[in-house]
């Protein structure tokens, strides 16, 4: 594989430099790190984004995507993670937008693509149900159509930033049926419908972002079924196979370890560099050439995207493999950050030790325990890979 940039290519790499040093201010980033303000800097850095013409990286022009080449995303997110710039919000770019395009009808096309472009609609996923997550063909959320409208009655659970969203795109049984991934519809439900209840979910990090949703009789327009209906499970499929692909996160991986070598050279209290300890040297070692694989393996995997070939049983191993390296380096900050992981953001003194990573270090550890569940278990993706690479 050709890893030599072309002069076009280098000028476009110092492009996205330069737009980076404008767009993502400091002021801009404090805000993004901060809960309170957390959803208005997202939907403000998608707005600069979409000023500059770089709203969706990965969709057709026609579509008002940037029409980028494999190189040019790849060299996209490579700079904006280096720079510490924000990734997008992955539901409405690069989860339910690539359907709506795909499959959706002129009037869906024209109704929501825009919105998602510009930032105005924030949208949540709405698929894992209680006692239906791995095996999500299992959901019981019901819409029975009575004239022109869906009756939407049942419940979804860990939805990412659903006291943020404008809207959420849901499976739901239509029709109950022999083969359970059978009468299953996508439908896109607006979250200010009469009978939509959210109910926060604390999790282990201490940060709200998951949520419960609830639906009592909510009232959906049949206009708003993407597809046929009771054909939901193939728009799924299609849906999870970009999303496994996002979770994947080289470009932020390659960044945190970036900043693991950087803090590991560091004196801790007055002893050795723990970059000296032979042991986390090893461990160290190993997480960079399995990054360097999963990246080499992520560029082959766009590029027979960029072909026309939609990513099948590769966004299961890039999903698994993605996740996994994540835990690494999150328990190499563990160990890096010692026992600083338990003080609190504003500790006295604790900026100065150059400890100050120790609370984030925590947060991320607790947070990535569940990369290995969410987007569909590593434990199911293995089953998808033996069954269609291995063919058991």
């Amino acid at each position: 594989m050709d890893i030599q940039f072309s002069k076009e290519e280098t000028a476009f790499r110092d492009e996205v430099r330069a737009f980076l040093k404008t767009a993502w201010t400091a002021d801009l980033a404090d805000r993004y790190n901060a809960p309170g303000s957390f959803a208005q800097a997202t939907v403000e850095w998608q707005r600069r984004l979409h000023a500059r013409g770089w709203g969706a990286t990965g969709w057709p022009v026609v579509y008002g995507g940037t029409g980028w080449s494999v190189t040019q995303r790849f060299i996209f997110e490579s700079e904006r993670a280096a720079y510490g710039a924000a990734d997008v919000s992955p539901f409405g770019l690069k989860m339910v937008g690539p359907v709506i395009y795909t499959f959706g009808s002129e009037a869906q096309k024209q109704r929501f693509l825009p919105r998602i472009l510009s930032g105005e609609d924030w949208w949540c996923q709405g698929y894992s149900e209680p006692g239906a997550g791995s095996d999500l063909a299992a959901l019981k959320t019901k819409a029975e159509l009575v004239g022109d409208e869906y009756l939407v009655n049942g419940s979804k659970i860990w939805t990412t930033y659903a006291q943020y969203a404008d809207w959420i795109f849901c499976l739901v049984r239509t029709e109950s049926v022999a083969r359970k991934q059978d009468g299953i519809s996508f439908v896109l439900i607006d979250m200010k419908s009469p009978g939509i209840r959210v109910s926060p979910i604390a999790s282990i990090d201490g940060v709200h972002s998951l949520n419960e949703v609830f639906f009592d009789d909510v009232r959906v327009p049949a206009a708003n079924r993407i597809g046929d209906q009771g054909k939901g499970w193939s728009y799924a499929k299609s849906l999870l196979a970009h999303e496994r692909t996002a979770i994947t996160g080289v470009a932020d991986s390659k960044r945190q370890l970036t900043r693991l070598l950087e803090l590991a050279r560091r004196e801790i209290s007055g002893g050795r560099p723990l970059l000296g300890d032979p042991i986390f040297q090893s461990r160290l070692a190993d997480v960079e050439i399995e990054l360097m694989a999963l990246e080499y393996t992520e560029l082959r995997v766009l590029s027979a995207t960029a072909k026309g070939k939609g990513p099948g049983a590769e966004s299961s191993l890039l999903k698994i493999k993605g996740t996994q390296i994540q835990q690494a380096i999150q328990e190499l900050f563990m160990d890096l950050a010692g026992y600083y992981c338990g003080a609190v953001e504003d500790a006295p003194g604790l900026g100065k030790s150059g400890h100050d990573f120790g609370s984030e270090a925590r947060r991320a550890y607790m947070y990535g325990r569940a990369a290995s569940i969410y987007g569909g278990s590593n434990e199911v993706q293995k089953n998808i890979v033996a069954k269609a690479v291995l063919g058991l």
